[in-house]
Order: C-alpha cells, then structure tokens, then sequence
C-alpha cells in the first residue's frame, strides 16, 4: 500500500493494480472487484485530528493508515464510511473506540446483511468478522469538524442508494468515493441509471476545483485528483448504457473504443476496466 499526498493535510492510501500480484488465491471481491482496478482510501489531518474516509480492504490495510496516521501525531479518529460495499468496510475494526459515521442507508444495508457479511456467504470470500457497524448516523447532511478543518458529508443516490460523499469547501475538493471511477463507473444498480444521472447533475454546483475518487489512477490522485471533467465523463458513461439498450453495435465496443468516443481527458484506458464494461452492458441491457 502506497501513501499518496494529492493536497495539503490530505493522504491517500493506495492499493491495487500491480501486475502479477494477488491478495488471495481463487476468485475473491479483495482482487477481482478492488485491487485489480487499483483502490484508495483516505484521511483528512488536521492537527491530532484525522477523518478517515473508508478503511479499506481488510484489517491489516486499516491497521496500517491507522499507523501511519498516528506516526504524523494523530490521535484522535473519525471514521466516515462513503457506502457499504465490502471493499470499502472491511478494515473499520482497526479503528475500534473510534466514531464510526455513515448515512442511515448505509447503517441499514450492513446491519441488514451483518451475517452474510461475517460468514463471507454475501460476496464470496473472504469474510468481515468482526463487521462494525456504524455508530453515527445522519440523512441528508452533515457538517463535521476536525481539527481546524470544517467538512460536509453529503448523501446522494449514485453508484449506490447509500452513497456518501465529502466536501471541503475551503479547498473546493470533493472526495467522491465511487461515485464515480476512472476508467468507467461500477454499475451496480443498472434499473436506477437514470436517477444517479440526475444526482451527479446535482454535484454539479458545488464547482470543485478537484475531485478525488476511491478507483482511479494513482499517478492523477498523487498529482491532486481529477477536475470536474469527471462528472461529464461519468454522465456521458451512462448516457452510452443507457443507448445500448436499443442500440446493439454499441453494445458491442470494446472499452477502448468507447475511452476513445467519450474524448475526455479525467478518463485513462485501464484494461482490468474492460471485464467491468462488459459486464455494466450486460446488467443494463438484461434490465432494459
């Protein structure tokens, strides 16, 4: 794992695409839906004080950015979960005694599949055990303070019903967790395209000057993240499922060829990406 600094008081804990490497042996959500796309999470420092923004794929990756973190000093922990997805709550057990804060979506979709989730019987292997869930919860907004630094968590509709997003008005840096992704969105909701459309037109006025996904390249968010070209890209994206449902040659690109038609410059050709657009075409010309 990799600690990028994108900005000012801002780590990113990196992980994932290294060529030959593996988590774990046999299929398993740690490479085939994480390290093979490449995964950050990240912390906001402020003084003793550090928001952690999701704790990774497993306890040891938790156990580490809380390492790292209080070998800067920190000592004092928030951790905001962006949605509840295993991939991005597997380490929150390393954060024990900390606040654990996520929108009511998400508290309800993990206290809702805590079992499955614990035997590893939900997603395969491996299993989240002990899985902690969130001891805070908010609906809409929440304005939080660390350190000297003032922070709004945001809940929104896109990727995921539950999705939480940050926004730190004083840097315009919105860290977007999988709303959105370079090279393309993970569609996992296929029949509620059209409202994460909509909602990624509502980020819209924030006007962030950078954006920091989750899944993205290492070398754009060590460079200080994506603009908000990527918002447009991740619109267009859509946009282009939404189309192959009536339109089977399109359905048929590969995804270089649809890089290459969106022509914007946030999104990079990342081949382990392919498997994912083969599979957002197929979920969304299935629900047609």
């Amino acid at each position: 794992m990799n600690v990028l600094r994108p900005a000012a008081g801002v780590y990113a804990f990196y992980d994932g695409r290294v060529e030959g490497y593996r988590f774990a042996e046999g299929p398993n959500w740690v490479d085939d839906g994480a390290l093979s796309l490449g995964i950050a999470s990240y912390a906001v420092v402020s003084g003793d004080a550090a928001l952690v923004y999701d704790t990774h794929v497993s306890v040891d990756h938790g156990r580490r950015i809380r390492a790292a973190l209080e070998s800067e000093g920190v000592r004092s922990f928030t951790v905001v979960l962006s949605h509840w997805h295993l991939d991005h709550v597997a380490g929150t057990s390393a954060f024990a005694g900390c606040d654990v804060i996520a929108c009511e979506r998400t508290a309800q979709l993990l206290a809702g599949s805590r079992d499955a989730i614990q035997d590893g019987s939900l997603e395969g292997p491996p299993a989240i055990d002990p899985l902690v869930l969130p001891s805070t919860t908010f609906r809409e907004h929440l304005e939080l303070q660390i350190g000297d630094v003032q922070l709004e968590l945001l809940h929104t509709d896109i990727h995921s019903d539950d999705a939480t997003v940050i926004w730190w008005p004083e840097h315009e840096l919105l860290f977007c967790g999988d709303t959105m992704e370079d090279t393309v969105t993970y569609v996992d909701e296929p029949e509620r395209l059209p409202v994460h459309r909509e909602n990624l037109e509502k980020l819209r006025p924030l006007r962030p000057g950078r954006i920091l996904p989750n899944h993205g390249s290492p070398v754009v968010i060590a460079s200080g993240g994506y603009s908000a070209g990527l918002i447009d890209a991740t619109q267009w994206y859509i946009d282009f499922l939404l189309r192959s449902r009536e339109d089977a040659s399109l359905a048929e690109l590969d995804l270089r060829e649809v890089v290459t038609a969106c022509g914007n410059a946030d999104v990079h050709y990342f081949a382990p990406y392919e498997q994912v657009h083969r599979e957002n075409v197929a979920s969304v010309r299935a629900h047609g």
